[in-house]
C-alpha cells in the first residue's frame, strides 16, 4: 500500500531543489573558508572573505526562499518542522563560517595554526558529506548512505571538539600575547560551533529517516 501511495504521491519539484541548492552554496563557503586560512598573500585572503561573504548572502537567500514555499504550500516532502530545522541549521553552519573569515579580517590575522587550518578542513569535508545525505533525500532509496553520514558527522563533531580544546589549552601555554591569544581563541571556538551545527544538520537528517522509515 505504501507503494501505491508513493507512485501516486507527487513529485516534489520546490524544495528539493532549494535543499540541494542550499547546501551546495554551503559547501561553496566552507571551501573558501579553507582557501582564507591556507593563503599567505593578504590581498588574495582578502578576496577569499569578500567570496565567503557573498555566498553567505546568497546563503540567506535561499532561506529566505525555502521559508516562504513553506508558508505557502500545504503539501510538503518531511515534516514542516523538520523542513524548518534543516534550513536553519544549515543557515547557521554558514554564520559560523562567514563569522570565522568576517573575525580574521577584522583581527588582521597573518598566520594560522594547524589547529585552524585542520578545524577548517574538517568543517569542509563535513559540507561535503551533508551535500550526499541531502541528495540522498530525492526518494530515500538509499536510507544506510544517510545515516552512515549521520554517524560520519557525529564522529567528526567529537574530533573538532577535541582539536579546538588541545588548540586553546597550547595558546595558553605558549601565547605571550593575551590579545593575539583572545583573537585566536574566539577564531576556534567559532569554527568548533560550526562543526556543532553540522551535527545538528546530522540530527535533523535523522529525525526525517525515523519518521519516513
Amino acid at each position: 500500500m505504501n507503494s501505491v501511495f508513493s507512485f501516486f504521491s507527487p513529485r516534489d519539484k520546490k524544495f528539493q531543489p532549494l535543499f540541494e541548492r542550499d547546501i551546495r552554496n554551503l559547501v561553496e563557503i566552507s571551501e573558501s573558508l579553507v582557501k582564507t586560512v591556507s593563503e599567505e598573500n593578504p590581498e588574495l585572503r582578502n578576496k577569499h572573505f569578500k567570496e565567503t561573504e557573498r555566498l553567505e548572502q546568497a546563503g540567506d537567500d535561499i532561506s529566505h526562499t525555502i521559508f516562504l514555499e513553506l508558508s505557502k504550500n500545504f503539501i510538503t516532502p518531511f515534516d514542516r518542522e523538520d523542513i524548518h530545522a534543516l534550513v536553519s541549521a544549515i543557515d547557521d553552519i554558514a554564520d559560523y563560517i562567514y563569522a570565522t573569515s568576517l573575525n580574521i579580517e577584522l583581527y588582521r590575522i597573518n598566520s594560522f595554526s594547524k589547529e585552524i587550518v585542520e578545524l577548517s578542513a574538517l568543517i569542509c569535508n563535513m559540507c561535503r558529506h551533508l551535500e550526499t545525505a541531502i541528495l540522498e533525500l530525492r526518494n530515500l532509496k538509499n536510507i544506510k548512505i544517510i545515516a552512515d553520514i549521520c554517524i560520519t558527522i557525529n564522529k567528526g563533531e567529537s574530533e573538532a571538539d577535541s582539536l579546538c580544546n588541545t588548540a586553546i589549552a597550547h595558546l595558553f601555554e605558549s601565547e605571550t600575547d593575551a590579545i593575539e591569544l583572545i583573537k585566536q581563541k574566539e577564531i576556534l571556538q567559532s569554527l568548533e560551533m560550526a562543526t556543532d551545527k553540522c551535527d545538528d544538520v546530522a540530527n535533523v537528517l535523522e529525525s526525517i529517516l525515523i519518521k519516513n522509515a
